[in-house]
């Protein structure tokens, strides 16, 4: 929004492995859209495609290990999808925003998600599908920012990515 964007905040986390804890991270994102009058759209909560999609068979793979890969993929594929369906130009993630998670590896994943939803007709030419744009929110203290904003808000901040495999050995 800084930049000039026109932001629409869409809450993909099929990662998460119960519906409660989905609709108190859903609550957290409404609220934050309210306070900053952004439009929060929800997708469909689905974890047992993600398991199917993403976990299965890398259910002992290490935190940061290939099954982070293939959920970041996953997620930012439905958020392609979604930007593609709806007419959106470009898409990013709040990913970055963490210090746990590596950005050059989001941004892999935000390219082939783009690329994922090919180029779309425009009625008689093509052109360019939803491109993805490769913002690392950690920059600026963005971490920094994000908790205080938290706070100032009272938004509910969790302690894994949602995962059951995220909070093995914790």
């Amino acid at each position: 929004m800084e930049e000039g964007h026109d932001v629409v905040l869409f809450f993909s986390n099929c990662n998460i492995d119960t519906r409660e804890e989905f609709e108190r991270r859903l609550a957290a994102a409404r609220a934050l859209g309210a306070a900053d009058g952004v439009e929060v759209v929800a997708d469909e909560y689905d974890h047992a495609d993600w398991l199917e999609q993403v976990a299965k068979g890398f259910e002992h793979e290490p935190e940061k290990g290939a099954r982070c890969d293939r959920c970041f993929r996953y997620s930012l594929a439905r958020a392609a999808a979604y930007a593609a369906a709806h007419g959106f130009d470009a898409f990013t993630t709040s990913l970055t925003v963490s210090p746990h998670k590596v950005s050059p590896r989001i941004f892999a994943a935000g390219a082939d998600a783009a690329w994922s939803v090919g180029v779309k007709d425009c009625g008689g030419g093509a052109c360019a599908a939803p491109q993805f744009l490769p913002v690392d929110f950690k920059k600026k203290d963005g971490f920094l920012r994000s908790t205080r904003r938290a706070a100032e808000l009272g938004l509910y901040r969790q302690s894994s990515c949602g995962c059951e495999f995220s909070r093995r050995g914790r």
